[in-house]
């Protein structure tokens, strides 16, 4: 099922203007029910800013008001009609002089709104390296204080289509599933922390501090006690 650009962003707009449910909004941006929530809680993707689909025509209002009517029914990304043909042969990608200081950009953009693609495809999409990525992504790149994320298409870097392909391509690898399984566990496990009272070793700490004044202050009184009957 095609997906829209911005999964998390796109699920930021229509928690805020919609009142769709977890479920429509997580299986329509490919996200899982517990990270929408979290999004909703703002205790994830903070910072973020929110994606209008139907600005973008990956959703028609009227579709919105079915599935806000309906629980039960689920949205649609409205698909270009346009085709591709698959007989064109690809040349090797060249960026002008002019963009490849924006190639840094790009790659931070990649790797914080779609960390599911992989360094291969952000390679090939828009015509880096391997090594420069691995740079961007530890900040050793030696411009890295001017490294700001910005959309590779409106850098002109690619075209619109083809990253919604790699993007695709990327969500349906075992590479995605395994992110997706990791980020339920990580939620669950602090769910079950909170659930079991689990606590510090501050915490112990605190509370031996606090048994001993209060044995201290028992000792004193048992003293007292025992003058007054002398």
């Amino acid at each position: 099922m095609p997906l829209p650009l911005m999964p998390q962003a796109t699920a930021i707009w229509l928690i805020e203007n919609t009142t769709l449910s977890f479920e429509q909004v997580a299986d329509f941006c490919g996200l899982h029910v517990l990270e929408v929530q979290g999004i909703a809680d703002e205790e994830v993707a903070a910072g973020i800013k929110a994606k209008n689909p139907i600005a973008s025509g990956e959703l028609t209002l009227e579709d919105i008001k079915k599935c806000e009517k309906d629980t039960k029914k689920r949205l649609s990304i409205a698909i270009s009609k346009a085709k591709l043909s698959t007989k064109a042969k690809k040349s090797p990608r060249y960026t002008p002089l002019s963009r490849r200081q924006d190639r840094p950009n790009a790659i931070a953009w990649l790797i914080k709104f779609h960390p599911e693609v992989s360094d291969g495809q952000i390679s090939k999409l828009i015509g880096t390296t391997k090594f420069t990525i691995n740079q961007i992504r530890e900040r050793t790149h030696w411009n890295i204080a001017n490294v700001s994320p910005k959309d590779p298409v409106m850098l002109g870097l690619c075209k619109q289509l083809d990253l919604t392909a790699v993007i695709e391509k990327a969500r349906r690898s075992s590479r995605w599933k395994e992110m997706q399984n990791e980020s339920t566990s990580n939620k669950e496990l602090d769910k079950s922390g909170m659930q079991y009272g689990l606590v510090k070793k501050e915490d112990h700490i605190d509370d031996e501090q606090s048994n001993q004044e209060q044995e201290n202050v028992n000792q004193i009184f048992e003293n007292l006690s025992e003058s007054n009957n002398n």
